[in-house]
């Protein structure tokens, strides 16, 4: 049987759907997410110059805002060796369609990056009204916490792991007669892998809050397989940083928070929801 159709605020339910009632409605709705997206693109894929210079290629050069913070943060402990006087590397790009391919693929993760929390909620104004009322109450605030662990993750990406492993991948090299002179597809595909793959990882806590509503985990499951997080953060820390401690650190610590804050979502989820049983049964 198909559930009623509830409007945003959990009001009155509203006339039952059908399923394909349901089908159209989800494809307006992935219609205005696609949209949004792409409005976004097309702004990016127009402002070349500023997206290009001012962003993709800001981490390429000594002047970015990571590496004179490195600098500063050097010379107040009394050393230059924190700061960065040349990458050693050049970008090149050594296809015809190379430099156009990576246009419009810069402006699609662009249109993406900065549509998301609207096509997000797009997708969630779908999803909510199939949900009970006490389910959406306990929702609220949704879109809102995904959205701003999603701009966290690309921001720590984009000014904190993407320079690190920039820096260190430039000046690498197994022999000094062997140039570092990277294809533009190679850096900028690493730059968007390491952005997006952060913005991911920030959403642990949703991710934790929606397994344990749906009974899949446990604050009880996460503590006791803390360790082997830990481990997993540290593998994956070490797999897209440099070699090197302080690095490793700088990008695991973050990751841990977020664990030990999703075990404490997990477990204000069980409280709450041991209260309602409780409250229903007396």
């Amino acid at each position: 049987m198909d559930q009623p159709y509830l409007e945003e605020g959990g009001g009155e339910p509203q006339q039952e759907m059908s399923f394909v009632d349901h089908l159209e409605e989800l494809r307006w709705h992935i219609i205005r997410s696609l949209a949004s997206i792409l409005i976004f693109a097309v702004a990016a894929f127009l402002a070349k110059g500023f997206v290009f210079h001012d962003i993709i290629l800001a981490p390429a050069r000594p002047d970015f805002l990571s590496y004179r913070f490195m600098c500063d943060v050097g010379q107040w402990m009394g050393s230059d060796v924190l700061c960065i006087e040349d990458l050693g590397f050049t970008i090149q790009s050594r296809q015809m369609s190379g430099q156009l391919s990576m246009h419009i693929m810069v402006s699609l993760v662009l249109g993406l990056a900065c549509a998301f929390p609207y096509a997000f909620w797009e997708i969630w104004r779908f999803v909510k009204p199939g949900l009970y009322p006490q389910e959406q109450q306990s929702s609220r605030g949704a879109v809102f916490w995904v959205s701003i662990l999603f701009a966290m993750g690309l921001l720590f990406g984009y000014y904190v792991v993407s320079p690190i492993s920039i820096n260190f991948l430039a000046g690498y090299q197994v022999d000094p007669s062997i140039l570092n002179e990277f294809d533009l597809t190679s850096y900028i595909s690493t730059l968007t892998t390491l952005c997006l793959a952060c913005a991911i990882m920030f959403e642990l806590p949703v991710i934790v809050y929606f397994f344990t509503k749906a009974g899949l985990l446990s604050p009880e499951v996460m503590k006791l397989y803390r360790r082997h997080a830990v481990v997993v953060i540290l593998i994956v820390a070490a797999v897209i940083t440099p070699p090197d401690v302080i690095s490793q650190l700088i990008i695991s610590i973050p990751l841990i928070i977020l664990y030990e804050v999703s075990i404490g979502v997990s477990r204000r989820i069980i409280k709450r929801d041991l209260k309602r049983l409780n409250e229903s049964k007396a």
